[in-house]
């Protein structure tokens, strides 16, 4: 029965994009073609922050009018970063309220004087709300960080002969609110024999620090007037009867094989005890395309291989390409030839009252599928186990600001120690990191910026609204990402409350109708009797630190509060778990044997008493593992944070404690033990089939 609804699942998602909730405008990533061109407006910004005391001198004297230097003083702001810990200045370190960005820009002379181009100005993003000016004429506003927003230029560049020069102001007030997402309080100091006279502070209610600013990248980037808005696609598998065929092994897990010993015995009686049953595998990929600008067009699509080769065509707005015999994306050690991905080339052709118009999009597209039964993640149809990581986009000097190398050591650090998923804590993560995502094989629970609602007064109707909209926002970015197999609400709300249970219901339910081909979920640390948002969820993802914020220092009592964490939440849902937060703070260097609380050895200790309850657990209905966390982070300050939250099994300069290493033997024996043998097989029986 289960197995029907997993399967049922898989082969109806795709299918019920269709009666989706239709998204408002594309956010496709800009990727320059024959018709596109991009221009990076990373680098140093002209930056000031707004220190009057009501934040708002930049409006009352329209900083945005002329150039930001002639209204006083300015610092170089490098972008994309944090403001926060650039400079020397303590005020700019914690400080709420208004900064403002500048930029001069010189546009090619082709953007200008041709009128079938379009000229987009997009912001990666900008916490927490922006307000953005062109040549000082209002283009644009977004509420909300972690997410793109973008404005069509043309009118304000097209026009003058100075429309080549470009003063491109951005104001960002990093304030939050019990509206915003994630929500906060500004608490008011009125103790005038403690505090001066108007003193604030805001107050979050989440654990890690609210970097601000222009956080991601800024760049211009071109389209023709009559061009490709928008591009969804889902995909399946089918067996064709018709077609070359595919062998599928049906492999029992190795707690069920019966050898002992060494891993080739292991090895072969897995083999020995695994059937062998031949189907016939056919790729469906499934896209739907808006366009804007005209409606008159001819729109042409090609699915090409990883050699560039044509594998299927179409064309129209939408349809349905089938692809015989097509390679899979997998996770990241799953199959010897993981994340393997197609290229969606499409070609609109439109006519305009100025002649013929041509764009171009290419989108990554990897074929898979994703199913939840009541005990198993299903991805392609096997089941899957998330052994990773929780992680921050956070590093030394540029906060949370877009870092390449970075981004790169952190996916090395992942592969080596064996990680093959990580939830997105606590805030969609930059584009390239999901891209980066696609073709390592990480898998991903995207999670929104849902943490922090712990108050009542946070469950209202206008956070409600906000928060759907928020989701509407995260599944238009990332919705064509086959490393995203899971969408993550919240955070471990307040959800013990009746009014979070009707919010949280909502958001789910309103995530659901805008993305039925994945499950959903939010992470609760709340007790399993009293949680209301549980019922609405596919997927149980549960935050715990036995040992760690109660019962300090008694490693003895993990593996029987954990055993019945698993077993009351289990009877009492029915649905697979994911333990998403489990570990203990460590200071690099602070050693003591028998462990104690802050030491390496401690760290390590909490770990093994988890696996063992895990490994229990693993072989009936948990289906993951996340470590909290990657990597030190900062935080605000407090006497319970030393320098940030400590509980990273790397440094926050990515360097290995004690933990790393016993996290990544565990990852990779696990890694060895549920992966699909197919090489070992290569030689007896799939010389043609599409793994070789």
């Amino acid at each position: 029965m289960a197995r029907g609804l997993a399967v049922a699942w898989a082969v109806l998602g795709p299918l019920l994009w269709g009666c989706a909730l239709a998204l408002q405008g594309g956010m496709l990533y800009p990727r320059e073609s024959p018709s596109r061109e991009r221009k990076e407006l990373d680098g140093l910004w002209s930056f000031r922050a707004d220190f009057s005391d009501n934040r708002r001198r930049g409006f009352e004297e329209q900083w945005y009018r002329r150039p930001l230097r002639e209204s006083g003083p300015t610092l170089d702001m490098p972008v994309p970063s944090s403001f926060n810990d650039i400079t020397q200045d303590w005020r700019l370190r914690h400080f709420v309220g208004w900064v403002w960005y500048e930029r001069e820009v010189i546009l090619p002379e082709r953007w200008t004087q041709d009128l079938s181009t379009r000229v987009v100005l997009r912001i990666g993003s900008a916490h927490a709300y922006a307000i953005v000016w062109v040549n000082g004429v209002d283009t644009l506003e977004h509420k909300g960080g972690y997410l793109p927003f973008e404005a069509d230029i043309s009118n304000l560049v097209q026009v003058g002969p100075l429309s080549s020069q470009l003063r491109i102001t951005i104001a960002i007030n990093n304030t939050l609110t019990p509206t915003t997402l994630p929500p906060g309080t500004i608490q008011y100091l009125t103790d005038t024999s403690k505090y001066p006279k108007g003193y604030f502070v805001q107050n979050t209610y989440f654990d890690f620090f609210n970097y601000a600013g222009l956080q991601r990248s800024v760049l211009l980037y071109t389209t023709p007037t009559a061009y490709i808005d928008d591009i969804t696609v889902t995909t399946s598998v089918e067996h064709d009867s018709g077609r070359a065929p595919w062998l599928t092994p049906v492999i029992p897990t190795l707690w069920e094989a019966k050898a002992v010993g060494s891993r080739d015995q292991e090895l072969k009686t897995i083999l020995a005890n695994t059937h062998w049953s031949f189907s016939f595998l056919e790729g469906l990929v499934n896209y739907q395309i808006s366009v804007k600008g005209s409606n008159l067009f001819e729109l042409e699509v090609r699915l090409l291989d990883a050699e560039n080769k044509l594998v299927a065509n179409g064309t129209g707005t939408q349809g349905q390409l089938k692809v015989p015999g097509a390679r899979l994306w997998w996770p990241y050690l799953m199959h010897e030839r993981p994340a393997y991905l197609y290229s969606l080339e499409v070609r609109l052709t439109a006519q305009m009252s100025l002649g013929p118009v041509s764009d171009f999009y290419t989108l990554p597209v990897g074929i898979r599928t994703v199913a939840v039964t009541e005990s198993q993640f299903l991805i392609n149809g096997k089941p899957f186990y998330f052994h990773g990581v929780n992680k921050h986009e956070d590093a030394d000097i540029r906060g949370k600001g877009f870092d390449w190398p970075l981004l790169v050591k952190d996916f090395n650090l992942l592969r080596w120690l064996g990680a093959n998923a990580f939830r997105t804590s606590h805030y969609p993560y930059a584009e390239e990191v999901l891209q980066m995502c696609d073709r390592y094989g990480i898998v991903v629970i995207d999670e929104c910026p849902g943490v922090g609602l712990a108050l009542p007064q946070f469950f209202n109707n206008v956070s409600l609204q906000n928060h759907m909209r928020v989701m509407e926002e995260v599944v238009r970015r990332d919705k064509n990402h086959p490393a995203v197999v899971m969408w993550s609400v919240a955070n471990e709300p307040a959800s013990h409350l009746e009014s979070a249970g009707y919010y949280l219901k909502m958001v789910i339910t309103h995530t659901k109708a805008l993305d039925p081909s994945r499950p959903v979920t939010f992470v609760t640390n709340s007790n399993y009797a009293a949680d209301k948002g549980a019922p609405y969820v596919d997927v149980i993802c549960l935050n715990s630190y036995y040992s760690w914020y109660h019962d300090y220092g008694h490693l003895e009592l993990i593996q029987q509060q954990l055993t019945t964490q698993f077993e009351s939440w289990y009877k009492t849902y029915q649905k697979p778990i994911i333990q998403s937060e489990y570990g203990a703070e460590t200071i690099v260097g602070f050693h003591q044997d028998p462990p104690l609380m802050f030491t390496e050895e401690y760290q390590k200790s909490l770990l093994e008493q988890y696996h063992v309850v895990l490994d229990q657990k693993r072989r009936k209905y948990v289906v993951g593992e996340l470590i909290w966390n990657f990597a030190d982070f900062m935080t605000e300050q407090s006497p319970t944070r030393v320098l940030g939250n400590k509980k990273g099994v790397f440094t926050r300069q990515r360097q290995p404690k004690s933990a790393a290493f016993l996290l990544r033997e565990r990852y990779w024996k696990i890694a060895n033990e549920t992966r699909y043998p197919y090489s070992i097989a290569k030689s007896q029986c799939l010389e043609n089939s599409p793994f070789t």
